[in-house]
């Protein structure tokens, strides 16, 4: 290639390529400095991957990277300035320093830095864009290493099935951090996608026209309608997987930069290439110069305490449909009050309506907007976040709550996540609801009570339903959520209970103001001689036991039971310990590590005077059996309430200090 028959356009785009190598460089010499935080991971060699797609993007289209994500985040913004401050964790970064080398969003580019993680956001986001039914498309970056996570496979057959606007860019280096793909794939890289449905063709960064026109034919596939559309990029990565840790054969990897078409572009043009570095290095070391500038990320705002004072508002429950039947009517009216919500999950579509029924028919109401799905709980959940993202309001049914541990990293490091990491730019206003506990018979895979795990995720709330609040109520307040997601479970023997109803003789139930209330079952005229603290479908149980402490003991409880388990209000419970002095606290799941111990620890640190005696009752550590009797012994019940309460009384209560 000659400077004479250069064409203009070819030599923008090496200019972008270089521009792209130049920073990563210019950072890579930034952490040799100690000026830059964590790792880079450069992709120094792949550079045309990026450039290539973004001769073919459109405004409106969506970009979806990991953690090898700077190529294609400049090819795409030309953000040099926004791109070396976020790397440096200075407020002037595109993500204001939150969100470091990993972790980038501006104007439809989203990363992060989780293997295979973003494919089904990517496609929750294509799901979007369909609905839109305009020619916009989602394209989502991967590495060959990625061809091990199953996350990815889930998105392949769930991209197909719907012919989403989506197209798969696969960088195929060869190399999976330090190791060979010799030693980690099996079979043929085009062949995992071809068996899926999905339209594929290979290139390489070898020769930019290949590269360009394979990048066309597959844009436009795409944004015809065609369906999703996965291309495989042979390329190399010259640098390190990570800083320095390279442990390739220095031959090879010398002869790559021999090879490289940057290293050809620069020996056969050097006029053109010296003008386009020259301009490459006034960007890039302004902005340099700009970011040390800058201070440095700033702290998450903390929390403000609630200044509103606790106040008990008395209530009147009139007893209504079964618990179901409510969250079916809650779920109904949401879709109706916004045409932006969504169902997606396992068998949800009438006339089935969900392994619990609560979804029945309403798939005939809202057509389009409920969606049956394979097995697949991440990509089910990973859908969810893409939605979220591109403004719907998703909610997302796990069949079970053993299997959010399945959809745990899309909750964790991806829907909890993005608002802080992406500087508050977007939010996910994703739904989670799944059926939780024992009882039933059903073993020790579909029985437990797993929702301990998920909390204390910062920006997930997690919400337990009980019966005396009504759950179409509470949906209206969880959907109405704009700022992150929420988890609610639905405890499987509430769905056949009235919600609602009276309390029992003698008693009041009183709620806070919160929008998602803490309820109190109070003792008239009397101060009660302890509180019992439990949540969702323990409510039953522990009411039961209030009632044959009273009758049968002589023992006044007070029963309190938080609607949100996190955040979690801890002054309604102090409030009432504050009184009887002495707490109870019940839940269904193993104790260890639970809700109980945190309510524990948030009284003794905040409220230290309000406990003089402390007692809990949760399931012992043992898996739980299928045969009915056994699990009624293990599960925590009335009976056990009854004879921890009998006991907590007796015990002297230490003095308030």
């Amino acid at each position: 290639m000659s400077e004479i028959a250069l064409n203009p356009e070819l030599v923008r785009q090496n200019g972008q390529a270089l521009l792209i190598r130049r920073v990563e460089q210019t950072l890579l010499d930034l952490f040799a400095k100690g000026e830059l935080f964590g790792t880079v991971h450069t992709c120094i060699g792949q550079e045309w991957t990026g450039v290539a797609l973004a001769a073919y993007a459109r405004p409106g289209d969506v970009w979806f990277s990991n953690h090898r994500c700077h190529g294609h985040y400049l090819a795409r913004t030309n953000d040099v300035a926004g791109l070396v401050a976020e790397i440096m964790g200075r407020q002037t970064g595109v993500c204001g320093g939150r969100g470091g080398s990993q972790h980038l969003c501006r104007e439809g580019f989203f990363s992060n830095g989780v293997q295979g993680g973003m494919t089904p956001v990517a496609a929750g986001y294509a799901l979007a864009l369909q609905h839109a039914g305009n020619r916009n498309i989602a394209v989502v970056f991967i590495g060959d290493g990625t061809l091990g996570e199953g996350v990815l496979y889930e998105t392949f057959n769930i991209a197909s099935k719907w012919r989403l606007p989506l197209l798969f860019v696969l960088e195929n280096n060869h190399y999976a951090q330090s190791t060979s793909q010799a030693q980690t794939l099996a079979g043929d890289i085009e062949a995992r996608a071809r068996a899926f449905g999905l339209v594929s063709a290979r290139t390489n960064t070898d020769e930019p026209s290949a590269l360009l026109a394979a990048a066309a034919q597959a844009v436009e596939h795409v944004r015809a309608g065609e369906g999703p559309y996965f291309l495989c990029v042979d390329t190399y990565r010259l640098m390190a997987h990570s800083k320095g840790d390279d442990n390739r054969d220095k031959a090879e990897v010398s002869a790559r930069w021999e090879s490289d078409p940057l290293t050809r572009f620069q020996q056969a043009n050097p006029i053109a290439a010296a003008r386009l570095l020259a301009d490459c290095e006034q960007r890039i070391g302004a902005a340099v110069a700009s970011s040390r500038q800058a201070p440095f990320a700033a702290p998450q705002p903390a929390s403000v305490p609630s200044t509103v004072p606790l106040r008990w508002e008395r209530v009147e429950l009139p007893e209504l449909d079964r618990v179901v039947n409510r969250i079916h009517d809650g779920l109904q009216q949401g879709m109706r009050r916004n045409a932006r919500t969504i169902l997606l999950g396992e068998d949800i579509e009438g006339p089935y309506g969900g392994a619990f029924k609560v979804t029945k028919n309403l798939s005939v109401e809202f057509p389009g907007r409920v969606g049956n799905l394979p097995i697949s709980e991440a990509a089910i959940t990973g859908l969810g976040n893409g939605l979220a993202l591109a403004g719907w309001r998703p909610v997302c049914e796990i069949m079970f709550g053993d299997f959010l541990t399945l959809a745990a990293d899309q909750l964790i490091n991806h829907a909890a996540k993005f608002r802080y990491m992406y500087d508050d730019q977007v939010r996910v206003p994703l739904v989670i609801r799944t059926p939780m506990g024992g009882r039933r018979g059903y073993g020790a895979t579909h029985s437990q009570s797993l929702e301990k795990h998920f909390l204390g995720i910062p920006d997930l709330h997690v919400v337990a339903l009980h019966h005396r609040l009504d759950p179409a109520a509470v949906y209206e307040q969880v959907l109405a959520r704009e700022d992150g997601p929420s988890l609610v479970i639905e405890n499987k023997l509430l769905y056949g209970v009235r919600a609602g109803g009276a309390a029992p003789d003698g008693f009041v139930w009183e709620r806070t103001g919160d929008a998602l209330p803490t309820m109190r079952l109070r003792p008239l005229g009397v101060v009660p001689d302890l509180t019992i603290v439990c949540y969702g479908g323990m409510l039953p149980e522990v009411e039961t036991a209030v009632e044959r402490l009273f009758d049968e003991h002589e023992i006044v409880a007070e029963l309190v039971c938080p609607l949100r388990l996190y955040p979690l209000a801890w002054e309604p419970l102090a409030d009432s310990t504050r009184s009887s002095r002495r707490l109870l606290i019940v839940e269904e799941g193993l104790g260890f590590a639970a809700f109980g111990a945190e309510v524990a620890a948030q009284l003794m640190e905040k409220a230290p005077t309000a406990i003089g005696a402390l007692a809990r009752v949760a399931a012992p550590e043992h898996p739980i059996p299928s045969a009915g009797p056994l699990e009624k012994q293990l599960l925590p019940g009335a009976a056990q309430v009854v004879a921890a309460a009998c006991e907590l009384v007796k015990r002297p209560v230490t003095p308030a200090r």
